[in-house]
């Protein structure tokens, strides 16, 4: 049985993460702090954004932080071309997203930070994901049935566009998800965490 050295901490509200975590089999609890900055310095790309906001997410929760404690933040990002699609407003900026991943190939993006009070460490994942063409009713059948607003680039890879829209994925399908946790278990090991 896995042996955690600290009381591990997700700092995240995500309920794809949480399921994610506990499938690793390591006791947990959430912590969630309100209002946190996700902005990121001008000029960054890719992997240096998602590492960036993860930092950012540590340092909120370093007053937080008790001396046997592991805290684990993570972002993820959709990026595509240069531009990083967030969470959609609305059911029209949804469609607009979905609308240029169709048929193209994006990366999904997760930097994930390690805070303890003798270490930081932040690593990324990345996974480049093929979309198939996808109509305009499929993608409202999408967003009227799923409501992807709480999920960067506007859709779950579990969910039915998943199913029915992604023609292939290089690299790591729970980081699609929202948290790599093969990398985030190795990582976890390779520091002695667990």
């Amino acid at each position: 049985m896995l042996n955690p050295q600290y009381k591990i901490v997700l700092a995240s509200g995500s309920p794809r993460r949480k399921e994610l975590l506990a499938g690793l089999g390591l006791q947990f609890e959430i912590r969630l702090l309100p209002d946190i900055d996700e902005s990121y310095p001008e000029g960054l790309s890719g992997e240096a954004i998602a590492c960036a906001i993860s930092k950012k997410k540590a340092a909120a929760y370093r007053p937080t932080l008790a001396p046997d404690e592991l805290i684990i933040t993570a972002d993820t990002i959709v990026y595509l071309d240069g531009e990083v699609l967030g969470k959609p407003h609305d059911e029209a900026e949804a469609h607009k997203m979905l609308r240029k991943l169709s048929g193209r190939t994006h990366q999904v993006i997760t930097g994930v930070t390690l805070l303890t009070k003798d270490l930081e460490h932040t690593f990324d994942c990345v996974s480049n994901v093929t979309f198939a063409n996808l109509t305009d009713k499929e993608i409202d059948y999408y967003i009227e049935n799923y409501k992807p607003n709480d999920k960067a680039g506007a859709y779950g890879i579990q969910e039915w566009i998943g199913y029915i829209g992604v023609e292939s994925i290089e690299g790591s399908y729970f980081n699609v998800m929202g948290l790599p946790v093969q990398r985030l278990y190795q990582t976890l090991k390779q520091f002695n965490l667990i």
